[in-house]
């Protein structure tokens, strides 16, 4: 099952997606929330019955009627305000490429225990315009990724469990300022003024029901779902990345258990994959470069458009835009 989000008179609003048709959830019955919100903190009731009313659209006990196109609604972000945003750190090939770019050696560490930062939750958005400063355009990147959403209050929960905890999937475009982080992280700080700024997730949520045919076992040494997704990433019409979600090394449910250690994760928290291996320019150009010291390094640039596809998750299209202004922050920088 798909669940959307758009915006309806000013407010968000919820539907279920089936053939390109938008059936808002409140309308098909009196006992569903109209927002996603809603909708993921009384979960397991909601969905029960949502998968009810999905089964009558594919029955056509629900007519096309009740629905109204796809094409015709402004979509925000699957879940619209997360409650919080974190991004993990997942994919080994990632990691090991972008420290064998920096001719350093690869961390013992990854392989213990996974690891997360927190982002901005109010900027996560959806498919449309990015909107950025003039320092976000000193090396703005993209990073490829899938995103889960939390659906059932809970703390201290073990891997073993984690996976009932998970609404689902969603694409999840970590959008990076890599000068602004790169001077931050100097100070064993952040990311943050290199991330805060846009965080793109949609086009969709898929729930778990209908991703159970691209189930795969998780990696040895590993705990929870796993999932065989081609993953590309496209500028321009360009494609620049490609990789499945299976590479991941630690699951969402492990990124779930640690999360929630000693802490309270709630319905509509999002929590990030990290990127996939060849998922970014900083990986991308880091590559070259090591191949070829004359490679030419590309950044993302105004008005360049960003096309991610994931098998089973839909694509999610953004636009770079640049913002009114001149202000810069890297400008005011203290020089001894």
């Amino acid at each position: 099952m798909k669940l959307v989000s758009y915006l309806k008179e000013g407010h968000d609003q919820l539907a279920i997606l089936e053939n390109n048709l938008l059936y808002d959830t409140d309308l098909l019955h009196s006992e569903m929330p109209s927002s996603m919100m809603m909708f993921l903190t009384y979960w397991e009731d909601n969905y029960e019955l949502a998968l009810k009313l999905h089964q009558a659209i594919l029955d056509d006990r629900i007519g096309r009627e009740k629905g109204f196109p796809l094409s015709g609604a402004d979509l925000l972000s699957p879940v619209p305000f997360p409650s919080s945003c974190r991004d993990g750190y997942a994919f080994r090939q990632h990691v090991a490429a972008a420290r064998r770019n920096r001719k350093v050696p690869m961390l013992p560490e990854f392989d213990q225990y996974p690891v997360f930062y927190f982002t901005n939750h109010h900027g996560v958005q959806g498919p449309g315009p990015v909107m950025c400063m003039p320092d976000h355009f000193k090396k703005l990147d993209f990073e490829l990724e899938v995103a889960i959403v939390i659906s059932k209050l809970g703390r201290n929960i073990p891997a073993e469990e984690a996976d009932e905890y998970i609404g689902g999937l969603m694409i999840m475009n970590d959008l990076s300022a890599r000068t602004l982080q790169s001077e931050e992280m100097l100070l064993n700080l952040g990311p943050a003024k290199g991330k805060d700024f846009a965080t793109a997730i949609g086009p969709w949520l898929v729930t778990l029901d209908e991703l159970e045919q691209f189930e795969v076992p998780a990696k040895e040494g590993h705990v929870g779902k796993n999932w065989n997704l081609k993953m590309t990433c496209a500028i321009n019409g360009i494609q620049v990345s490609e990789g499945n979600l299976s590479d991941m090394d630690w699951t969402f449910a492990e990124l779930v258990e640690r999360a929630s250690y000693g802490a309270t994760l709630y319905p509509g928290d999002i929590i990030g994959s990290g990127t996939v291996g060849t998922g970014c320019f900083l990986e991308l150009n880091g590559t070259g470069k090591l191949q070829d010291e004359n490679y030419q390094e590309q950044w993302l640039q105004q008005g360049d458009v960003i096309e991610m596809e994931v098998e089973g998750l839909g694509k999610l299209v953004n636009t770079i835009e640049k913002e009114e202004g001149d202000f810069s922050i890297l400008q005011k920088k203290k020089t001894s």
